[in-house]
């Protein structure tokens, strides 16, 4: 059943409201309760041992929180005797023997290998890390100054400030570990997002241009007709492909996964309810991507 321009226009607005409320709830979340800082960003001990086949990861983790008093983050490595082991940092006069403490779990006890990443290293990856996302918004703003009209423009813009503000709020919500690989996937969602609101507005441009004297709500709902097929074969098929990373990689590459996979939905919704339903509250209309005519009579002069 086809649905109707109305149907559509009133579906864009419900989907932008929707968009507003979980952007607000997002900045909230982040406010209230932030990030839960890997060791990538905050400092700590990295290290692969080998135990025996018996030890299970409760047994583990169990001793090594009460040994060094914190959250010890244990990761199994796909063989049953490997295992990665990640803790905050601790003076050495403070930190028990690593070896010595897992010999009172495992009788084979073999450290592969360990190395510590200091605090200020972390913070220079963070302070590195926020400087990568601000020079990509300001070339992608611009990029976009240059291809659209600003309202057309600035709509891309909301849409991937949205998307990445989505994903931040989800990390704070769950408390899921942040860490290179998470900031790593919202880099690529950054450019996904971009991509997919830049076909859209460009097919509602040409749709502006083709037709001067027509409302600018149907242009849109006829845009995003004509490029819905292109759009859920592209994220489909790149979800499918994401999902089995987030299923197969391991615990390792599961905040990388988690946070592609929303950002590539986040990015399909946001070029819908917010690239190019804004532009429309802006006020955008066809003559704004008509073609002026230049007035090339010379003046007369006395």
């Amino acid at each position: 059943m086809k649905i109707t321009d109305t149907v559509m226009t009133k579906l864009r607005m419900v989907m932008c409201s929707l968009s507003m409320v979980l952007f607000m709830s997002s900045v909230a979340l982040v406010a209230m309760k932030g990030f839960n800082w890997g060791l990538d960003f905050t400092g700590g001990v990295v290290a692969e041992v080998q135990l025996s086949d018996q030890v299970t990861k409760e047994q583990l983790k169990q001793k090594l929180d009460l040994a060094y008093g914190q959250d010890v983050q244990v990761i199994g490595m796909g063989e049953s005797d490997r295992w990665t082991l990640r803790y905050n940092h601790i003076s050495e006069q403070a930190a028990p023997s690593l070896a010595d403490t897992l010999a009172t779990v495992s009788d084979q006890v073999q450290v592969l290998n360990s190395s510590v990443v200091g605090p200020q290293v972390g913070q220079d990856m963070v302070d590195q890390g926020g400087l990568a996302i601000l020079v990509c918004f300001i070339l992608i703003m611009l990029y976009l100054s240059v291809r659209f009209e600003w309202r057309l423009a600035l709509g891309a813009l909301a849409a991937l400030v949205y998307d990445v503000t989505l994903i931040l709020g989800l990390f704070a919500a769950t408390q899921l570990e942040f860490n290179l690989t998470v900031l790593a996937a919202v880099l690529a969602i950054l450019g996904y997002s971009l991509n997919d609101s830049i076909i859209i507005a460009d097919r509602v441009r040409e749709m502006l241009r083709g037709n001067p004297n027509g409302q600018t709500d149907n242009l849109i709902n006829r845009s995003i007709q004509a490029t819905f097929s292109r759009t859920m074969v592209t994220s489909g098929t790149t979800l499918m492909t994401v999902s089995a990373l987030w299923l197969l990689g391991g615990s390792a590459l599961q905040g990388f996964a988690i946070a592609l996979c929303v950002g590539i939905v986040s990015g399909t919704w946001s070029s819908i309810s917010v690239g190019i339903t804004l532009p429309k509250l802006l006020g955008l209309k066809p003559c704004h991507y008509q073609v002026k005519p230049v007035d090339t009579s010379e003046e007369s002069y006395p």
